[in-house]
């Protein structure tokens, strides 16, 4: 009996979900010995017409890590899901959008205005990348940049989602002995605990039962208590609308959960939750007291939509099309 095909592939991510990988140590050997890795061009030798020249369906499950922003990005998404039979978003990016996708904010041509022509560093004379160029070897191709960036199932549709900036290495090994076995939950689901983060939280006893917040903090600002609650120290912590299933690991470091692993199946919106739960934890009684404790919170998108904005009610104010509702289960 042949071994499941298996396929990995990298778009618009800064390369950790790839790390995660290998963050399997030892733990990688059986699942290499019981799968055919058949395109994984970031570690091994494969090449873009392997995958073409496959039967479609061939492969039995691909982990596309990694946002929609170029035009090679979605041939390839496009390719890889007529090729495969299980099409899992791996990671945040591709998950949500992720830390790419913040870049929606802004518009193409601003962009690339500041890429090429104002930032301190940049003394090209303003010269903008070409998408094709007739050099004399042969006319050259570049992807186009496209107006905005994508999560992977705006662009087609997708089977499971592996939420996580990088998966934990624990969702990564459930998921590929789920599928080993056949034993996956209904399409469409998140393979991660349903539940918030602060349910596992080891600090979740000493939230007080009445938190009210006079000021916000960040975290360069203050000397962080190991022990207490983060949001009672007036931390913003995306942990009351984020999925748990990373065992807590940045609360572990003394540091605020950043929302990497999305909301669970009841939020519409990850974002507006944990903006939602802020506000009620304001103690202020005017206008004026409420924007002095804003004061602290310098980049409210940039905390609240981190690993979202594509994925959010923000994205659809603005027009955007989402191809289908992202995991919730």
């Amino acid at each position: 009996m042949s071994k499941p095909k298996v396929a990995f592939y990298w778009c618009a991510s800064c390369g950790g979900c790839e790390e995660a990988v290998v963050d399997l140590a030892e733990g990688i050997l059986p699942v290499v010995e019981a799968v055919d890795i058949v395109f994984w061009p970031v570690a091994l030798d494969f090449k873009r017409a392997d995958v073409e020249a496959m039967e479609d369906g061939a492969i039995t499950a691909c982990f596309v890590n990694g946002a929609i922003r170029t035009s090679e990005q979605e041939e390839m998404a496009h390719l890889l899901r007529k090729k495969s039979q299980l099409l899992i978003a791996f990671g945040a990016c591709a998950h949500l959008g992720g830390i790419p996708g913040l870049a929606n904010l802004f518009g193409r041509e601003e962009i690339l205005r500041w890429v090429y022509e104002q930032a301190p560093s940049v003394a090209n004379g303003g010269t903008y990348p070409q998408e094709r160029f007739p050099a004399p070897e042969g006319e050259l191709e570049l992807p186009s940049f496209s107006p905005q960036v994508r999560a992977l199932n705006q662009v087609v549709p997708v089977d499971y989602y592996l939420p996580g900036c990088p998966p934990p290495v624990e969702l990564i090994v459930q998921a590929v002995t789920a599928i080993l076995k056949g034993e996956l939950p209904p399409k469409g689901t998140v393979l991660a605990p349903d539940v918030a983060l602060c349910d596992s939280c080891p600090r979740k006893e000493s939230k007080p039962e009445k938190l009210q917040l006079s000021q916000l903090t960040r975290p360069h600002q203050v000397l962080i208590d190991q022990e207490k609650c983060l949001l009672a120290q007036g931390l913003v912590c995306m942990g009351p609308a984020t999925r748990s299933g990373c065992g807590a690991a940045c609360i572990a470091g003394n540091m605020p959960c950043t929302g990497c692993l999305g909301p669970t199946s009841r939020v519409m919106d990850q974002g507006a939750k944990a903006l939602a739960g802020l506000a009620s934890l304001l103690d202020a009684k005017d206008e004026a007291q409420v924007l002095a404790i804003l004061e602290g919170l310098p980049d409210p998108a940039g905390v609240f939509y981190r690993y979202s904005v594509p994925a959010s009610l923000l994205a659809r104010a603005r027009g955007e099309v989402r191809h289908e509702p992202h995991g919730r289960h």
